[in-house]
C-alpha cells in the first residue's frame, strides 16, 4: 500500500481527518455539543500524534479508538447528514488501515445499531465491505456480527438494499476465505507445531485452526446449518434465510476455494459430513417424483420438485464433482447415479434439461471422466458410472425421438407432418430442397416423423448452460423444442472430443518418453543405465496402468456412443451436424484403432460405411417419405454380380464418404483389418461415380459406363475431381504407415481385388478396377520399402494378369509393369547396383509373366522390357538373365506382333547393351537370338536374328580379351562353389574353356538354324556360321577345334544330309505372298539341296583353310573319313546340284598342301615371340581380316602352329592314309554314280556331264599323292570308272550346252578330262620306276576301248539313246554323244604312246601291237560304213605309223613267238581294208575317190617296203596271204561275174598297178630263197595272163556279133582294164631282173599279141586308146635278147 504510506498521502490523510473533524464539530455545534467537543479534542489529538511521532500511521492505529470515537458519536446522533459524514470519515480511516481491533469492534457495534434502526443501509454495507476488505483486524465475534448484519440487510423490504446486501454477503464470504488462503500462504514455510487440543467443548471452534481458518470454518459450517434449516452456531442474530441463497453461497465457496477443503482435514470433514448429506436430502423430491403419476395412487402426497433449489443443487453437485471428486468418491457415485436418473423420460422436461446441462459440464472435463472410469467402472463391485452416463445420454436422445414431448407447452406443433416441420422462412437460407414439397430450412434431426430442430447453444468444447444459470427464476422455464436434444448432442460430441484428445495426448507423451528412454539407455555409464532401467520399468508400469484405463474408458462408452451417434446420423438433415457426427465416429474409430480395440474400431467404421450406403443396395423408390429430405446427387448400379435396381447417393452419403476418406487418410495406421470395410465402401462409391483408373493408379472421372442407369448431378460432377484427388492422396499417405499397417492395407486391397475378379468371371462386363489401381498407387508411393510388400503385391497382380476378363487383365499388367519400371528407376538406398537381391526381386514378376498365355499381357510385358532397356539398360547387371529370359520365352505360336516386339528388345540389347551386361549373360543372348531365328512367324525376323548373331560374334571377337578374363574369373568362382557343395559343375561343351564354350554355343545355335525348315534362313545361317568360324575361329583354343569339328560341323552335316534325303519332292507352287519360285528351287528337295551344298562347301573350306590346326588333333584321320563319307553321300545323291557341289568340296580339300615343310606352308604367320602387344595386321592366316590388338597370347596361340616350336611334322604314313582314303572315296563315287540303273523310267537319275567331268578332273590331283602306291588293281578300278563315266548319255535338254552342234566334231569336257587323267597316268609311268611300266598295256587297253567307240558307241545299261539329230529338245530323252572325236583323239594318244613304248617289255609281252591292230581292224573293215569317214582315214594313218614302229620290233622278237598271233590279224586287217565290203557313197567325187585310192596305195607301199623285204623273218602263211591279196588287187576288176550292184564301181587303176608292180617286184627282184615263193609268183603271173587272154577273146567275139550296137559299159570297162593290166605287166617285166622272169611267162605274154591285134577293129575310142598303150610295149619283143636260150634253160 505504498500509495497510502507515502509522506504526501499521510499529510493528506491528516489534513482530511482534521477537516472531517472540523466539519463534524460544526454540524454538531447546536444540537449535539458532546460530539462537538469530542471532535475538537480529536483535532488536537491528531495534531499531537502528528507532531510527536515519526511513524504517524502506526501511532494513529494505536490511538485509533480515540480518533474514531468522535465519528462513532456522530453516528449515534442518527442524523442522516452527520451519519453520512462520519461513515465517510470512518471509511477513510479504514482505507488507510489505521483502525485497531478494538476500534473495529466499536465500529461494528455502531453499525449494528444503525442497521437495527434501518438507517443508511447502503452506506452500512459499503462500510462493512471496506472494513473487511482493507484489513484483517475484524475476527471471530466481530466478524460474525458484521456478516449477520449483511444477511439481515438482505432480507429488508427494499429491493435495492436486498440486492446490494446479497452482493455484499457474497463478497464478505469470499473475503473470509481469501484471508484463510492468505494465512496459509504466510504459514506455508513454517513447520506447524502440534497444538494441544483444549478440552473446550465449544462446538463453534476447532482449536487446531489458525484465526482466519477458524472464521472460515465457522462460517461454512453455519451456512450448511442454515441451508438445512437449522440454527447457526456462529452467525448469532440471524433472523431469516433462504435455501436458494444458502446454496448459492455454498456453491461459490466450493467453486472458488477448493484448495481450502482439499488441504484442511476439518474442512474435508465438513464436506463429507455436512454438505453431501444435505445435498442428497434436498434431492429427494426430484428422485421420487414421476411426471404424470396421479397423486391419488400414492399413499402420501409427493413433494413436487422445485426448480430453483433443484437447479442450484445440480450446480453444487457439479462443483463437488468437479473439485472434490477425489475426496468424495462414494458420494459422487450417488450424485452421478442421480444425474443419470434425472434424464429419465418420466421426469419433467426442465429437470431433464438441467440434468443434461450438468452432464454436459462433466463431459467437457475428460480428466474427470477418466477418474470416474478408474474409480467406478474399473472397480469390481461398483456401479459402471461412466458407462451409465454415456448410455443414459443415448437413451435420452432416443427417448426424445420416440416420445413426443407433450408436457412441454412450447411444442405446439407435432413434427408429424413434414410440411409444417418448422417455421418456414425464405429458402435463401439453405440450398437443401426437400423432396416432400415443403422446404426444410432449419438445421434439424428428423426420424420416423419426429422433427427436432438443432439449436446453437454453446461454443464447441465449453459447457455454457442456459437453465443452470437461471438463478432468478422461481418457476420452471419453458424449454424450447430441440434444446435438450441439442445439449445432449453436444454432450456426445464433447465427450468424444475430450476423451480422444486426452488419451491421444497421453499416448503421445508415452511414445515420446519411450523414445527418449531408449535413446538414453544407450549411454555408456553403468550407473545411469541402472537408473534408466529402473525408470523404464516404472514407465512401463505407468503405461500399463494408463493403457488399462484408456481401454476401459473406450470399452465403457463405445456402444452407447455408437448407438446414439448412428441414430443421430440417420436422423440428421443438417450438413454441419452430419459433419460433426461423422467426425465423432471417425475420431472414435481412430482412437479404438490406436488402442488396438478391434471390435469397437470396426463397429465405428462399419457405422460410417453403413451410413454411406444408407440409401442402400436395395432399390430406392423416390417417394415423399421422411427420408427424402436429402438431395439425391447420384444414381447408379450397385457393384454386384447380378445388379438389381439402382443405387442412389445423397449428399449425406457423399459426406460419409469424405469422412471415410479422411479416416483412411489420417488414421490408416490403426485401421488394420478394417481396411477391408473401408476400401470395399470406397470401391462402391468409385463404382457408382464411374471413376476409372488412369496412369499411376489414380482414379479419374470416366464416361458413365453402364448405360442410362448412372446419373450424376452437376453438384457431384464438380466434386468428382476432388474425390479422385482425395482418393489418390489417401493412398499416397500409405507411405507414412508402418510396415504392419501397410500389410493390412495391401491384404485388404488384394482381397477386394479377388472379389472383383470373382465377379468379373464369366462375363465381359466392365470389372471394378479400384483395387488393382490402388495396389499400383500404394506400391508406387512405397517404393522406398518396396521389399516388404513386393511379393504379396506382385503375386496378386500376376493372378489378375491371368484373368479371363480382358479389361481386368489389362490393368493387372499395367499395374505390374508400372511398378516394375518405377521400382527400377527409383533411387533406392543403397542403390540397386549395390543391392542385387532387390533388383532381382523387382525383375522377377516380369519373368513370371512369361508363364501367362494371354498375348495382350505378354505384349505389355515386352513393352515394359523395352522401356526398361531404354531407361535402365546400362544398370541391369545381374537382372540381365531375367530380362533376356523374358524375350526368350516368346513362343512360336504367340503371334507376330509379340514376336516383333520381343525381337525389337533383342535388337536393342545387341546393338547397345552387350558391353554393359555381365559376360555370363552373353550365352543367354546367343540362345535368345537363336530362338528368334527359329520362330517361323516372320521370315525377316529370323533373318535379322541371324544378322544379330553375326554382330554378337563380332563383338566377341573385338572384346575377346576382356570377355575371356571375366568368364574365367566367374568360372573359377563357380568351380569353387561347386566343390564346396560337392556337386559337379555342369555346363554345355564342358571341359572347353568358358570363352570357347561361348563360341561353341554360338556355333551350335547357328547350326540349329542351318536346318530350319525355311530355305532362306538355312542359307543365311549357313553363310553366317561358316563366315564366323572362318573369321574368328583363330580365337579358339586348339583343343576346342575338336568340338567344333565333331559337335558342330559334323553334327550339322548329319542333320542336313538326313533332311535332304527325306525332303519332299512335291512341287511348291509359290512362296507365300505370290513370290514366284525359280524352277530350280520349286520343291523342298531342291531347296534342301542348296543347303546341303552350302554346308558341305563350308565344312570343306574349314578343313582346307584350318588344316594346320586340325591335323595335330588326335583323330584327324577319323574326321577326314567322316568328311569323305559326307562328300561321297552328297556326290551320290540324286541331285545334280548337290553331287556337283560335293565334288567341288572334294576338289577343295584335295588342294591342301601337306604341312610337312615349314617353308612352303602358306598359313604360317610370321614368327611371333615378342612379349609386347602385337598388332596382327598383316597376318596372312585366313580369317584375320581385321587388325586387332591382343596383349596376351594370340602370339602363343598362333605360335603353337609355327616356328616358335619345332614345326609339326605330320606322320608321312598318316598323310598317305588320308590320300588313300580320298582315293577310295573317289572310286566309290565314280563306280556308284556311273553304274547304270537296272530299269529306266522318266525319273531315272543319270549323273550330269559337269559332275562326271569334275569327278574325272579330281583324279590327276589325287593321283599325285598316291602314285607311289598306285597298283594295277587301282588302275583297273580307274579304268572301269572312266569307261563308265564316258558311257553316260546326256539328257536331251542338256545337250545344247554340252554339244555345240552335232555336225561339229569336238570333245566334251568330260572326254578331255578322261584323256587328261590317262595322260597324267602314262606320264607318271614314264618317269616312274621300272615296276610301274607293267601298267602300259592296261592303259593301251583302256585307250583302245575308247577307240572302239568310234564305230560302236558304248551302251549305258538298257538305256535307249537316240542320235542327237533325232532327239527333241524339250522331251526327257537321252542322247548318245558323238564319240567319234573322242575315239579319234584316243587313237592319236595310242599312236603317240606306242611310238614311245613299243620296245617296253610289257608292251611286247602283252601283245599291245596285236591289240592295236585288232582294234583298228574294225573301222578299217567298215571303211565307208564308218560313222565318220575321218575315222577310217585316221585308222589307216595310225596303222601305218604303228606298223612302221611295231614291225621292226616284231621282227626282232620273231624267234620268241610273242608276235605269232599278230601276223594273221594283220593280214586280215589288210584284207578287210583293201577289199572292203562297204560301198563308197554315191556322191563321192572323182578327186575323193582318187584320194582314197592313194591311201590304199600307201598300204600296198607299206607292204612292199616293210613286210615283203623281210619275208625271211615273217611266217610263210602270212607272206602267202599277202601275195594272194596283191594278186587279187592287181586283177581286182576281173571278177567272174558282174552283179548289178557293181556296175558302177570305179576302177582303182593306180592301186591295181601298184599291186602288179609289187607282185612283180616281189616275184622277180628278189632271189627266190624258197621254191615255194617263186612258185607263188609264177603261178600268179600265169593266172593273170590267162585271164587277160580270156577277156580279150570274149570281147572280140561280142564286138563282132554286136554290129553297130555298142557293147555294155561294163564290158568295155573291163576290156580297157585288161589292156591296161597287160601294159602294166609288160612294164613290170621289163623292169625286173631278166633272170628272175620265167621263160614260160614271156611266152604267155607274147602269145597275147595276136589277140590284141584282133581287137584293133573295135569301135570304142576308149578301147582303142587302151589298145595302143598295150601294143606299144611289144616293140621290145621284136628282137629277142641274146640270153634267151640260157634263160629258158635256167
Amino acid at each position: 500500500m505504498s500509495g497510502t504510506n507515502s509522506p504526501e498521502a499521510v499529510k493528506k490523510l491528516l489534513e482530511n481527518m482534521q477537516s472531517d473533524l472540523r466539519a463534524l464539530s460544526l454540524e454538531c455545534k447546536k444540537k449535539f455539543p458532546p460530539v462537538k467537543e469530542a471532535a475538537e479534542s480529536g483535532i488536537i489529538k491528531v495534531k499531537t500524534i502528528a507532531a510527536r511521532n515519526t511513524e504517524i500511521l502506526a501511532a494513529l492505529k494505536e490511538n485509533s479508538s480515540e480518533v474514531v470515537q468522535p465519528f462513532l458519536m456522530g453516528c449515534g446522533t442518527k442524523e442522516p447528514k452527520i451519519t453520512q459524514l462520519c461513515l465517510a470519515a470512518i471509511q477513510r480511516l479504514m482505507s488507510h488501515e489505521v483502525v485497531s481491533e478494538t476500534a473495529a469492534g466499536n465500529i461494528i457495534n455502531m453499525l449494528w445499531q444503525l442497521m437495527e434502526n434501518s438507517l443508511e443501509e447502503l452506506k452500512l454495507l459499503q462500510t462493512v465491505l471496506v472494513l473487511l476488505t482493507t484489513n484483517t483486524v475484524v475476527h471471530d465475534e466481530a466478524l460474525s456480527k458484521a456478516i449477520v448484519l449483511c444477511f439481515r440487510l438482505h432480507f429488508t423490504k427494499d429491493n435495492i438494499t436486498n440486492n446490494t446486501a446479497a452482493a455484499t454477503v457474497r463478497q464478505v464470504v469470499t473475503v473470509v476465505f481469501e484471508r484463510m488462503v492468505a494465512e496459509d500462504e504466510r504459514h506455508r514455510d513454517i513447520i506447524e507445531q502440534p497444538v494441544l487440543v483444549q478440552g473446550n467443548s465449544n462446538r463453534r471452534c476447532v482449536s487446531t485452526l489458525k484465526p482466519c481458518a477458524k472464521d472460515a470454518y465457522m462460517l461454512f459450517q453455519d451456512l450448511c446449518q442454515l441451508v438445512n434449516a437449522d440454527a447457526p452456531y456462529w452467525l448469532v442474530g440471524m433472523t431469516e434465510m433462504t435455501r436458494t441463497f444458502g446454496l448459492e453461497l455454498l456453491e461459490s465457496v466450493l467453486n472458488d476455494f477448493p484448495q481450502v477443503f482439499l488441504q484442511h482435514q476439518e474442512f474435508s470433514f465438513l464436506l463429507k459430513e455436512r454438505v453431501c448429506p444435505l445435498v442428497i436430502k434436498l434431492f429427494s423430491p426430484n428422485i421420487k417424483f414421476r411426471q404424470g403419476s396421479s397423486s391419488s395412487s400414492s399413499p402420501a402426497p409427493v413433494e413436487k420438485p422445485y426448480f430453483p433449489i433443484c437447479m442450484r443443487l445440480l450446480r453444487v453437485v457439479s462443483v463437488l464433482i468437479k473439485q472434490f471428486y477425489s475426496l468424495l468418491v462414494t458420494e459422487c457415485e450417488i450424485f452421478l447415479s442421480l444425474l443419470v436418473k434425472f434424464l429419465d423420460a418420466d421426469k419433467p422436461q426442465w429437470l431433464r434439461a438441467v440434468a443434461v446441462e450438468s452432464i454436459h459440464r462433466l463431459c467437457v472435463q475428460p480428466q474427470l471422466l477418466r477418474s470416474f472410469c478408474q474409480s467406478y467402472d474399473m472397480k469390481q463391485h461398483s456401479t459402471k458410472v461412466f458407462r451409465d452416463i454415456v448410455n443414459a445420454l443415448g437413451s435420452f436422445i432416443q427417448s426424445l425421438f420416440l416420445v413426443p414431448p407433450t408436457g412441454n407447452p412450447a411444442t405446439t406443433n407435432q413434427a408429424g407432418n413434414n410440411n409444417s416441420g418448422g417455421p418456414v422462412s425464405t429458402p435463401a437460407n439453405s440450398g437443401m430442397l426437400g423432396i416432400g414439397g415443403g422446404v426444410t430450412l432449419l438445421p434439424a434431426f428428423e426420424y420416423r416423423g419426429t422433427w427436432i430442430p438443432i439449436l446453437t447453444i454453446t461454443v464447441q468444447g465449453s459447457a455454457k448452460a442456459t437453465y443452470l444459470e437461471m438463478l432468478d427464476k422461481v418457476e420452471p422455464p419453458t424449454i424450447p423444442e430441440g434444446y435438450a436434444m441439442s445439449v445432449a448432442f453436444h454432450c456426445l460430441l464433447d465427450l468424444v472430443r475430450g476423451i480422444t484428445s486426452m488419451i491421444e495426448g497421453e499416448l503421445g507423451e508415452v511414445e515420446t518418453e519411450c523414445q527418449t528412454t531408449t535413446e538414453a539407455a544407450s549411454s555408456p555409464t553403468q550407473s545411469s543405465e541402472r537408473q534408466e532401467s529402473q525408470s523404464t520399468s516404472d514407465q512401463m508400469d505407468k503405461e500399463i496402468v494408463s493403457r488399462a484405463v484408456w481401454e476401459e474408458m473406450v470399452n465403457a462408452c463405445w456402444c452407447g456412443l455408437l448407438a446414439a451417434l448412428s441414430l443421430l446420423l440417420d436422423a440428421s438433415t443438417d450438413e454441419a451436424a452430419t459433419e460433426n457426427i461423422l467426425k465423432a465416429e471417425l475420431t472414435m474409430a481412430a482412437l479404438c484403432g490406436r488402442l488396438g480395440l478391434v471390435t469397437s474400431r470396426d463397429a465405428f467404421i462399419t457405422a460410417i460405411c453403413k451410413a454411406y450406403s444408407i440409401q442402400g443396395q436395395n432399390v430406392m423408390m423416390i417417394s415423399p417419405s421422411s427420408e427424402s429430405h436429402q438431395q439425391v446427387v447420384a444414381v447408379g448400379q450397385p457393384l454386384a454380380v447380378q445388379p438389381q435396381g439402382t443405387v442412389m447417393l445423397t449428399s449425406k452419403n457423399i459426406q460419409c464418404m469424405r469422412t471415410l476418406l479422411n479416416l483412411a487418410h489420417c488414421h490408416g495406421a490403426v485401421l488394420g483389418t478394417s481396411w477391408q470395410l473401408v476400401l470395399a465402401t470406397l470401391q462402391h462409391l468409385v463404382w457408382i461415380l464411374g471413376l476409372k483408373p488412369s496412369s499411376g493408379g489414380a482414379l479419374k472421372p470416366g464416361r458413365a459406363v453402364e448405360g442410362p442407369s448412372t446419373v450424376l448431378t452437376t453438384a457431384v460432377m464438380t466434386d468428382l475431381p476432388v474425390i479422385s484427388n482425395i482418393l489418390s492422396r489417401l493412398f499416397e499417405s500409405s507411405q507414412y504407415l508402418d510396415d504392419v499397417s501397410l500389410h493390412h492395407l495391401i491384404n485388404a486391397l488384394c482381397s477386394l481385388s479377388l472379389e472383383a475378379m470373382d465377379m468379373a468371371y464369366g462375363n465381359n462386363k466392365e470389372p471394378s478396377l479400384f483395387a488393382v489401381a490402388k495396389l499400383l498407387e500404394t506400391g508406387l508411393v512405397n517404393m522406398h520399402r518396396i521389399e516388404i510388400l513386393w511379393r504379396p503385391l506382385t503375386g496378386h497382380l500376376l493372378e489378375v494378369c491371368q484373368h479371363p476378363n480382358s479389361r481386368m487383365r489389362e490393368w493387372g499388367a499395367e499395374a505390374l509393369t508400372s511398378l516394375i519400371k518405377a521400382g527400377l528407376t527409383f533411387s533406392h538406398d543403397p542403390p540397386l547396383s549395390q543391392n542385387q537381391r532387390l533388383q532381382l526381386l523387382l525383375l522377377n514378376p516380369l519373368k513370371e509373366m512369361s508363364s501367362i498365355n494371354h498375348p495382350d499381357i505378354r505384349l505389355k510385358q515386352l513393352e515394359c522390357v523395352l522401356q526398361i532397356l531404354q531407361s535402365q539398360g546400362d544398370s541391369l547387371g545381374p537382372g540381365w538373365p531375367l530380362v533376356l529370359g523374358v524375350m526368350g520365352a516368346i513362343r512360336n505360336d504367340q503371334g507376330e506382333s509379340l514376336i516383333r516386339t520381343a525381337f525389337q528388345c533383342l535388337q536393342l540389347v545387341v546393338t547397345d547393351f552387350l558391353p554393359t551386361m555381365p559376360c555370363t549373360c552373353l550365352q543367354i543372348v546367343v540362345d535368345v537370338a537363336g530362338s528368334f531365328g527359329l520362330h517361323n512367324q516372320e521370315l525377316n525376323i529370323s533373318l535379322t536374328s541371324i544378322g544379330l548373331l553375326w554382330n554378337i560374334s563380332d563383338y566377341f571377337f573385338q572384346r575377346g580379351e576382356t570377355i575371356e578374363k571375366e568368364l574365367n574369373k566367374e568360372e573359377a568362382a563357380q568351380q569353387k562353389q561347386a566343390e564346396e557343395k560337392g556337386v559337379v559343375l555342369n555346363r554345355p561343351f564342358h571341359p572347353a574353356p568358358p570363352f570357347d564354350c561361348l563360341w561353341l554355343c554360338l556355333y551350335a545355335k547357328l547350326g540349329e538354324l542351318c536346318v530350319d525348315p525355311r530355305p532362306a534362313v538355312r542359307k543365311s545361317a549357313g553363310q553366317t556360321l561358316f563366315s564366323t568360324i572362318g573369321a574368328h575361329g583363330t580365337l579358339l583354343q586348339h583343343s576346342t577345334w575338336h568340338t567344333v569339328i565333331w559337335k558342330v560341323l559334323f553334327h550339322l552335316l548329319d542333320r542336313v544330309r538326313e533332311s535332304s534325303t527325306t525332303a519332299d519332292k512335291e512341287k511348291i507352287e509359290s512362296g507365300g505372298g505370290n513370290i514366284l519360285i525359280h524352277h530350280s528351287r520349286d520343291t523342298a528337295e531342291k531347296q534342301w539341296a542348296e543347303t546341303w551344298v552350302l554346308t558341305l562347301a563350308g565344312v570343306a573350306r574349314i578343313f582346307n583353310t584350318r588344316r594346320y590346326l586340325l591335323q595335330p588333333l588326335g583323330d584327324f584321320s577319323r574326321a577326314w573319313d567322316v568328311l569323305l563319307d559326307h562328300i561321297q553321300s552328297a556326290a551320290l545323291s540324286k541331285n545334280n546340284e548337290v553331287s556337283l557341289a560335293a565334288l567341288k568340296s572334294f576338289q577343295e580339300i584335295l588342294q591342301i598342301v601337306s604341312p610337312v615343310r615349314d617353308s612352303d606352308k602358306p598359313e604360317t604367320p610370321p614368327a611371333v615371340n615378342v612379349p609386347v602387344p602385337v598388332l596382327l595386321g598383316s597376318l596372312s592366316g585366313p580369317g584375320l581380316s581385321r587388325p586387332f590388338v591382343r596383349t596376351d597370347s594370340i602370339g602363343e596361340k598362333l605360335g603353337r602352329y609355327n616356328s616358335s616350336e619345332p614345326p609339326i611334322v605330320t606322320d608321312e604314313l598318316e598323310d598317305l592314309n588320308l590320300w588313300w582314303a580320298a582315293w577310295n572315296t573317289w572310286y566309290r563315287i565314280g563306280s556308284e554314280s556311273t553304274k547304270p540303273p537296272v530299269t529306266f523310267d522318266k525319273l531315272t537319275f543319270i549323273p550330269s556331264q559337269p559332275f562326271l567331268t569334275a569327278l574325272t578332273q579330281i583324279f590327276p590331283a589325287l593321283y599325285q599323292h598316291i602314285k607311289a602306291g598306285f597298283s594295277m588293281g587301282d588302275l583297273q578300278k580307274l579304268g572301269v570308272t572312266l569307261h563308265s563315266a564316258v558311257s553316260v548319255p546326256i539328257s536331251s535338254d542338256a545337250s545344247p550346252f554340252i554339244l555345240p552342234s552335232y555336225t561339229e566334231a569336238v570333245l566334251t569336257s568330260l572326254q578331255e578330262a578322261v584323256l587328261t587323267a590317262l595322260d597324267v597316268l602314262q606320264k607318271a609311268i614314264c618317269v616312274g620306276p621300272e615296276n610301274m611300266q607293267i601298267m602300259y598295256p592296261a592303259i593301251f587297253d583302256q585307250l583302245l576301248a575308247f577307240v572302239e567307240f568310234s564305230c560302236k558307241p558304248p551302251q549305258y545299261g538298257q538305256l535307249e539313246t537316240k542320235h542327237i539329230a533325232n532327239a527333241k529338245y524339250n522331251q526327257a530323252e537321252w542322247v548318245a554323244l558323238n564319240y567319234v572325236p573322242f575315239a579319234e583323239r584316243s587313237l592319236e594318244v595310242v599312236v603317240d604312246l606306242y611310238q614311245k613304248t613299243a620296245c617296253h617289255k610289257a608292251v611286247v609281252n602283252e601283245k599291245v601291237l596285236q591289240n592295236i591292230i585288232k582294234t583298228l581292224r574294225v573301222p578299217l573293215s567298215l571303211k565307208y560304213s564308218c560313222p565318220s569317214e575321218s575315222t577310217w582315214k585316221l585308222a589307216v594313218s595310225s596303222l601305218l605309223k604303228v606298223l612302221s614302229i611295231g614291225l621292226p620290233v616284231a621282227r626282232q622278237h620273231a624267234s620268241s613267238g610273242k608276235f605269232d598271233s599278230m601276223w594273221p590279224e594283220l593280214a586280215n586287217t589288210f584284207e578287210d581294208f583293201l577289199f572292203t565290203k562297204s560301198i563308197p557313197p554315191d556322191n563321192l567325187s572323182i578327186q575323193e575317190f582318187q584320194r582314197n585310192e592313194s591311201i590304199d596305195v600307201e598300204v600296198v607301199q607299206l607292204i612292199s617296203t616293210e613286210i615283203l623285204p623281210y619275208a625271211n623273218f615273217i611266217p610263210k602263211e602270212f607272206v602267202g596271204q599277202i601275195m594272194t591279196m596283191l594278186n587279187k588287187g592287181s586283177i581286182h576288176s576281173q571278177s567272174s561275174s558282174f552283179t548289178e550292184a557293181e556296175i558302177d564301181i570305179r576302177l582303182r587303176e593306180e592301186f591295181s598297178k601298184m599291186c602288179f608292180e609289187t607282185l612283180l617286184q616281189f616275184s622277180f627282184s628278189n632271189k627266190v630263197t624258197t621254191p615255194q615263193e617263186g612258185y607263188i609268183s609264177r603261178m600268179a603271173l600265169s593266172v593273170l595272163l590267162k585271164r587277160s587272154q580270156d577277156v580279150l577273146h570274149r570281147y572280140i567275139e561280142d564286138e563282132r556279133l554286136s554290129g553297130k550296137c555298142p557293147l555294155p559299159r561294163q564290158q568295155v570297162t573291163e576290156i580297157i582294164f585288161v589292156l591296161k593290166a597287160v601294159s602294166t605287166l609288160i612294164d613290170s617285166l621289163k623292169k625286173t631282173q631278166p633272170e628272175n622272169v620265167d621263160g614260160n611267162t614271156w611266152a604267155q605274154v607274147i602269145a597275147l599279141y595276136p589277140t590284141l591285134v584282133e581287137c584293133i577293129t573295135c569301135s570304142s575310142a576308149e578301147v582303142c586308146s587302151a589298145l595302143k598303150e598295150a601294143l606299144v610295149p611289144f616293140k621290145d619283143f621284136m628282137q629277142p635278147p641274146a640270153s634267151k636260150v640260157q634263160n629258158g634253160e635256167s
